[in-house]
């Protein structure tokens, strides 16, 4: 079984806590007023998915034959 860096796995538990919070955020939101959603939370959820696709290393180049 491959090792997991301890870096790869801090930045999957950053990217897991804020989609968490852009969650908890959104639904505390929704309740004080149901007609507006919140823009931090959208934020907070975007830049959690980006972590999350760094952090499974989607992001990296890795070049085909052709290129080398």
């Amino acid at each position: 079984m491959p090792r997991v860096p301890v870096g790869t796995i801090i930045e999957l538990l950053a990217a897991v806590a804020l989609i968490v919070g852009a969650v908890v955020l959104y639904r505390r939101r929704g309740r004080d007023d149901p007609r507006h959603g919140s823009q931090s939370a959208v934020l907070l959820l975007v830049v959690g998915a980006i972590v999350l696709i760094h952090s499974l290393g989607l992001l990296d180049y890795r070049p085909l034959s052709s290129e080398l």
